[in-house]
């Protein structure tokens, strides 16, 4: 069967810039401009090539504008030409009046619609060409590019001061459920085969996180999940760590080494906390889920910290590129009707547009200015942390269907049960009693998630079983534990997606 293209919101996103010149230069300013706050995780998103077709867009827009800008200069010193032509009797010059302003107007209507005209040519050679997004543009500065590569594999992320009232996951979508589960008994040993104990094998949070990562995508049957540890810091206190933030005066990091990201989870600092981050993302990147988790072993319970969010698709305003005309006669009529009606407020607000971007550019370079000065001279604490992620801001609710609604709950139903059971696993394997987890997993199974508008419980009766209708149905065979994968519930047929 056919299938969507895996970098469908990148390909979307990139033919947007050029039919949206306010999200071309919001998009060009996060991804490339200089700043001092950490950029939110990419989240299926190829920042590169984003980045590269966001600055073509803006400055065809800017060149479009400066010529717009000259032409509205012509009109006014052809009317003020002919106004002094009538005042002093030559009449000849009142033509100037006349048709200058008129040859100025066809000259930018021609330039309007040819903008245009190639503005929708390269949305759809993006959307639809063989080629990767990002083979398609020149790109941009290299350190720029740099960061954005680095941001694939981000292995920590600071948070916004002001998130830490809330979520420290900035930009990972709305809240399916937040909870620390029961805590489990890890201090008994299994019961030997021919009678007495088996002896226990010591274990840390590494051990457990390790295993969890390695194991977890197929004990869920989840094909492509994204599982990565990754060290989350408070915005303020990023300037702790040297690695994260080499230079104060810049924006930091994305990667740093991987003994940090172990220390965060086994000995967590001030506002500084190391989390399994399991990513799923549906069919053609329409639906992300994110799962976070933390291990808390202190003896002689282990618990885990679980927190799941998701993204909606994309807002229907991305979906323009698909509604371009195509055939020869109504492209044309769109493009004339196009040209004719926004040549007037194109050719007014010209020379308002570069103003505009021009105050911007010195507002934000004199913002700046000032941060670094504060951070350098006078030690202010700056709050590096990300406020949140592109993918986050562009989606709605709105645009998600039966589809997009029921692969939620599978993801989560199959993330929160592969957890369960490679948590049973490595603690088998560790010669630990597993009667405590046991009881646990009654009192976890029943807590309730919320999936944009719908909510319910978590659908997980004991050992695996699926409540159908208040009742238990059948569960994998022989429970958590079982070799086969969980049985999710409310799982189904994937639909197609637009």
């Amino acid at each position: 069967m056919p299938q969507y293209r895996k970098d469908g919101v990148t390909r979307r996103l990139s033919a947007s810039v050029h039919l949206d010149d306010d999200f071309a230069l919001y998009a060009d300013r996060m991804l490339t401009g200089d700043r001092l706050n950490a950029i939110g995780l990419s989240l299926n998103i190829n920042f590169v090539a984003l980045a590269r077709h966001a600055r073509v867009a803006t400055r065809r827009r800017a060149a479009l504008d400066r010529r717009l800008a000259c032409l509205q200069a012509v009109v006014a010193l052809t009317l003020l030409v002919g106004l002094w032509g009538l005042v002093n009797g030559h009449r000849s010059l009142g033509w100037v009046a006349i048709s200058g302003p008129l040859g100025a107007y066809a000259v930018a209507w021609t330039l309007v619609r040819h903008a245009q005209a190639r503005s929708r040519d390269t949305a759809r050679d993006v959307f639809l060409s063989t080629d990767r997004p990002e083979q398609t543009a020149p790109p941009v500065e290299p350190e720029a590019e740099a960061a954005l590569h680095d941001l694939k594999r981000a292995n920590v992320l600071p948070y916004a001061d002001e998130a830490a009232y809330t979520k420290p996951f900035v930009g990972s979508g709305d809240k399916i459920k937040e909870t620390v589960w029961q805590p489990i008994d890890v201090s008994r040993p299994a019961d030997a085969p021919g009678g007495g104990k088996l002896p226990m094998r010591p274990f840390d949070v590494i051990d457990l996180h390790t295993y969890v990562a390695r194991h977890m995508e197929n004990i869920s049957g989840l094909q492509g999940l994204r599982v990565r540890n990754r060290l989350y810091v408070l915005g303020s206190n990023a300037h702790l760590i040297p690695e994260l933030v080499p230079d104060p005066t810049r924006r930091p990091r994305a990667q740093i080494p991987k003994r940090l990201v172990q220390a965060g989870l086994q000995t967590p600092g001030a506002g500084m906390r190391t989390h399994l981050c399991l990513e799923r993302v549906g069919e053609g990147g329409r639906l992300i889920v994110s799962m976070y988790l933390r291990a808390i072993l202190q003896h002689p319970s282990l618990t885990w910290e679980v927190a799941a969010y998701a993204i909606p698709p994309l807002d229907g305003r991305f979906y323009r590129v698909d509604r371009l005309p195509v055939a020869p006669w109504e492209r044309w009529w769109d493009l004339f009707r196009y040209a004719t009606r926004r040549t007037g407020p194109e050719l007014r607000g010209a020379l308002g547009r570069i103003l505009r971007r021009h105050r911007w550019r010195g507002d934000h370079d004199r913002a700046l200015a000032r941060a670094r000065r504060a951070i350098t001279r006078q030690h202010v604490r700056h709050d590096y942390g990300a406020t949140g992620s592109l993918r986050e801001d562009l989606g709605a609710w709105d645009e998600a269907g039966y589809a997009e609604r029921t692969d939620a709950q599978d993801f989560l139903f199959r993330l929160q049960q592969g957890v369960l059971t490679a948590t049973e696993r490595f603690l088998r394997d560790h010669n630990i009693d597993t009667g405590s987890f046991d009881k646990a997993v009654q009192v976890i199974t029943t807590q309730t998630y919320n999936i944009g508008n719908v909510s319910g419980p978590s659908n997980f009766g004991a050992h695996g079983t699926i409540l159908l209708g208040g009742q238990q149905g059948p569960g994998p065979q022989g429970g958590p534990g079982a070799q086969g994968g969980p049985n999710p519930a409310g799982s189904g047929p994937p639909a197609p997606k637009p």
